[in-house]
């Protein structure tokens, strides 16, 4: 639906309206970002079917549904062994309010268009946008009684103006720079297209048909004390204002923008409503998420972040060719191999491929009931080893439920609060150093025989296990039981003997 604004505009204005829209319906929307925030907003919104019209909104893109039941395997979802397959469990175990703030970020950042004149400057409008609408969220959740979904989306579109330029008239923003310079774009926009950026953006949610409260809240508001008949909307105006000002200040990670950010809180706190304290941790948080997040700000030091990836990927490429070479040589042991022996190999194997900064064989003790760890490899493993023992009596824990459900088991966050009543006591007291471990079940004939515990520390930020190398623990597991179930069978055939 389009609507058209009351304010008459000059002839250069309409023409440079006219071009944009020309763009538009030349290029298609800005990657899929109308349709985007139209849908999440009735998903979030609609009382009927919310989960339903939510879940329509995610499998609509499959960037999406990938990243939506990534986040629902993360952390303690994963840790039973139940998986969630479906984009509806995720709605369920996730809740809307989280999958819409993924949803519209997404849409910005990972969707941009793979071919445009100047893709790395509307990349960054993009970008600070996205941290724009991290600050707002991380406010309205300080401020209890605003919708946080609301604000964000308020926060994102007060850039529209500047990535509508950027993104579809490339040569009109390089004019721009050229008369007032980078970074005061805006103060030309008059002279060279007839109308301010603000209004640009603001012109562009009429011609969407975004809901009116959205546009109502697009405009700039200066600091101040809340005035007579101050509503939702200018709280919203306010909010968006602040939010943007803060990620472009936030931007270079800089002492200047770090003493402009405190001067933002202090004079937007009065019209927030929320203490200039308040105001600090809320955009601490958001540069935390956006540290990690972001792709190009300097910020999230992406030349580190790349180095780091890279040789990351070079070691994870050197550790799965150790694990196919150790299932190769577990394959050719074969029959001559005790379980004892091809447990070793199995726990050296994987010990090296996946740079374990420890890890353990546990063996069940039927008569004594008990599972201990026999053997360890890394820092102080066999010291340790007289501590690792616990009944097999099931508890409600991560090793009973990976034994339970004969499951490879990856904990990303074994530090995540939600996730500590999940982890026994001698887990706490012996391995509680660990970040994220992996625990992998050893079943002979449908019954639990031990397990293969590994754990990376600190020194291992992130972790994420790809279905490789899930594949290769799955076939170095395998071998290590058909040996233990050969010895079960040539143990019963003495027996009746």
């Amino acid at each position: 639906m389009t609507t058209h604004s009351a304010i008459p505009r000059s002839r250069q204005a309409d023409a440079t309206l006219s071009l944009l829209w020309e763009r538009i319906r030349r290029q298609g929307d800005m990657p899929g970002f109308t349709k985007a925030i139209n849908a999440i907003l009735a998903s979030m919104r609609g009382e009927d079917e919310r989960e339903f019209s939510m879940t329509q909104t995610v499998l609509s893109d499959p960037v999406l549904t990938q990243k939506v039941l990534r986040l629902a395997n993360s952390g303690m979802y994963s840790a039973f062994g139940q998986r969630v397959n479906t984009v509806s469990k995720a709605v369920l175990v996730l809740g809307t309010e989280a999958i819409g703030h993924l949803a519209l970020g997404l849409k910005l950042i990972e969707e941009l268009a793979k071919s445009t004149p100047d893709t790395e400057t509307a990349h960054i409008e993009m970008e600070k946008a996205v941290l724009a609408g991290m600050v707002a969220q991380q406010i309205a959740a300080s401020a209890v009684s605003r919708d946080p979904e609301e604000a964000v989306v308020c926060s994102i579109l007060h850039s529209l103006g500047r990535m509508m330029v950027t993104f579809y008239m490339p040569e009109r923003w390089a004019q721009l720079r050229e008369t007032a310079g980078q970074g005061r774009e805006d103060s030309a926009a008059g002279s060279v297209l007839g109308l301010s950026l603000e209004e640009i953006g603001r012109a562009t949610a009429e011609h969407w048909g975004l809901p009116r409260n959205l546009v109502a809240g697009m405009r700039r508001v200066a600091p101040g004390e809340r005035f007579e008949g101050f509503g939702h909307d200018d709280w919203l105006a306010a909010l968006g204002t602040m939010s943007t000002d803060a990620a472009d200040a936030l931007w270079h990670d800089d002492e200047a923008g770090a003493a402009r950010v405190a001067a933002l809180a202090e004079s937007f706190a009065p019209m927030l409503g929320v203490e200039p304290d308040g105001l600090m941790g809320a955009i601490e948080k958001a540069r935390e998420t956006a540290s990690s997040d972001l792709t190009i700000a300097p910020l999230a030091k992406p030349l580190e972040k790349r180095a780091r990836l890279a040789a990351a990927t070079r070691k994870r490429m050197a550790g799965n060719k150790v694990l196919m070479s150790g299932v190769a040589d577990m394959r050719d042991a074969g029959v001559n191999a005790t379980p004892g022996q091809m447990m070793s190999m199995a726990l050296e194997t994987i010990h090296k491929g996946l740079s374990f900064t420890r890890s353990f064989a546990f063996l069940r003790n039927r008569k004594e009931g008990k599972y201990a760890a026999r053997l360890g490899l890394g820092d102080d493993s066999r010291a340790m080893l007289p501590n690792l023992v616990f009944d097999d009596v099931y508890e409600p824990n991560v090793f009973h439920a990976a034994l339970g459900s004969d499951r490879v088991i990856f904990i990303e966050n074994a530090r995540d609060p939600k996730f500590a009543a999940k982890l026994p006591a001698w887990w706490k007291g012996c391995l509680s150093e660990a970040r994220c471990f992996v625990v992998i079940p050893l079943c002979a004939h449908g019954q639990p025989a031990g397990f293969i515990y590994g754990e990376w520390d600190d020194s291992f930020p992130s972790v994420v296990l790809s279905q490789t190398e899930f594949s290769l623990l799955n076939d170095l597991r395998g071998l290590v039981v058909r040996t233990v179930e050969r010895r079960h069978q040539t143990e019963a055939v003495a027996s009746r003997v």
